[in-house]
């Protein structure tokens, strides 16, 4: 079973485009968006006039005064005029929001070609306003002051899991149980990013410096430390999706073979909170329309906006069974030469975390990994990648699989 199967038509992914990450002060929403849109247009090989639909993922939440954004993309030409633009908003799923309605409008038929973007401009706004307008994705804290934001959320998440599981993490290199396999991963990550020109931090931490409590890596929530947060960020991406491909394309397709997509229950006290059960549900959909367990993946683009979800990813992907995660970093299942690297990237934790952007970017990394044009990023012989993108603390979640044709 397949996509293909079960509607009688191709998904690709026929070009796409990516801006920089991080703080950028000489750069507009609309220059961002008109920037990547222009850039997967040309790559997919057709026209602006052969777009038929828009959809945009950004959060926004207000960071930005201008709320009424679906019409930005047009701004890159004339014959983009009366083009469907719609806003999709999905809290930190935003982007992968947008992805899935563009998928479903292809499907549907009517469309062929759909441009979608996800788009975020972050650091005009004072850290207050950031962190009150992320707190409006928390059912309990929405409105209400608070030191910590999300991290605060994330934390109590990493103190359940600890709790629950913490005595099964320590061995050999990770003596500091938890602690050290949440340093580990931000350590991960912070390598990877290296290799990612796009990646907002160019800094190769390692796992002492991730794992130890300073002046410049302060805690931020307990057990979380500044390298266990994902920054602030500006940025954006697009892809184009189409029927078929286009002649003149910068590079081959890329085939949507599944995906996924389930909501949880907002307020706390109706979830597990080291389960993220819809999470792990979305895998199931996404593996289950491809065909494909596990195992049949190359790499993985996953949502870690803080070290404890990538944890709880593996297994919520089914890496591994519950309570286990720790063993995908323990024996470098994860790593870029291990059986499934995870955020090759370098993650949200590196790359940068544009919420808007984030979800529309993981599919463009894995593209650009399915196509052999991810540059040092590359891994050998990658055929087949999923995509996880979350929004709040498991509360929206989407799982693409992507295939090189």
């Amino acid at each position: 079973m397949s996509l293909k199967d079960q509607f009688g038509k191709d998904v690709l992914l026929t070009g796409w485009g990516h801006s920089k990450f991080g703080k950028l002060t000489d750069e507009t929403l609309e220059s961002l968006i008109v920037q990547v849109s222009t850039e997967a247009i040309q790559n997919s090989g057709l026209e602006p006039q052969d777009i038929d639909e828009i959809y945009l993922g950004q959060f926004n939440s207000g960071m930005q005064p201008l709320g009424f954004t679906s019409s930005l993309a047009l701004q890159l030409s004339e014959d983009l005029a009366n083009v469907p633009a719609t806003r999709t908003e999905n809290a930190c799923a935003s982007g992968s929001a947008a992805f899935q309605q563009g998928v479903k409008a292809v499907l549907a038929g009517t469309a062929r070609n759909v441009l979608v973007i996800g788009a975020e401009k972050m650091t005009d706004a004072g850290a207050d306003v950031v962190g009150a307008a992320l707190l409006g994705a928390s059912y309990e804290m929405a409105g209400k002051p608070s030191t910590t934001g999300f991290t605060g959320l994330f934390a109590e998440v990493a103190k359940h899991y600890e709790k629950r599981y913490g005595t099964g993490m320590e061995g050999p290199g990770f003596a500091g149980g938890l602690s050290d396999i949440l340093g580990s991963i931000a350590a991960k990550n912070h390598h990877n990013g290296m290799d990612n020109p796009y990646a907002q931090m160019h800094r190769d931490l390692g796992e002492e410096f991730c794992r130890t409590v300073s002046e410049k890596n302060p805690m931020v929530a307990e057990p979380l430390r500044r390298t266990d947060c994902s920054p602030v960020s500006d940025g954006a991406a697009a892809v184009v999706l189409s029927l078929g491909p286009a002649s003149g394309a910068a590079t081959e397709p890329v085939r949507l073979a599944g995906f996924g997509h389930a909501n949880d229950f907002f307020p706390a006290e109706r979830r597990d909170p080291t389960e993220f059960a819809a999470t792990r549900v979305s895998w199931e959909r996404a593996l289950a329309m491809a065909g494909v367990g596990i195992e049949g993946l190359d790499f993985a683009e996953v949502h870690d906006c803080f070290t404890i979800a990538e944890l709880i990813m593996y297994e919520a992907m089914g890496l591994t069974p519950r309570g286990e995660g720790s063993r995908a970093v323990q024996e470098g299942w994860v790593y870029k030469d291990g059986k499934l690297p995870i955020n090759v990237s370098g993650g949200l934790k590196a790359k940068g975390h544009p919420v808007g952007a984030t979800g529309v970017s993981q599919h463009v990394i894995a593209a650009m990994q399915l196509t052999g044009t991810a540059g040092a990023m590359q891994l050998p012989n990658a055929r087949r990648g999923a995509v996880q993108n979350m929004g709040g603390v498991g509360i929206a979640n989407y799982v693409s699989v992507l295939e090189a044709v």
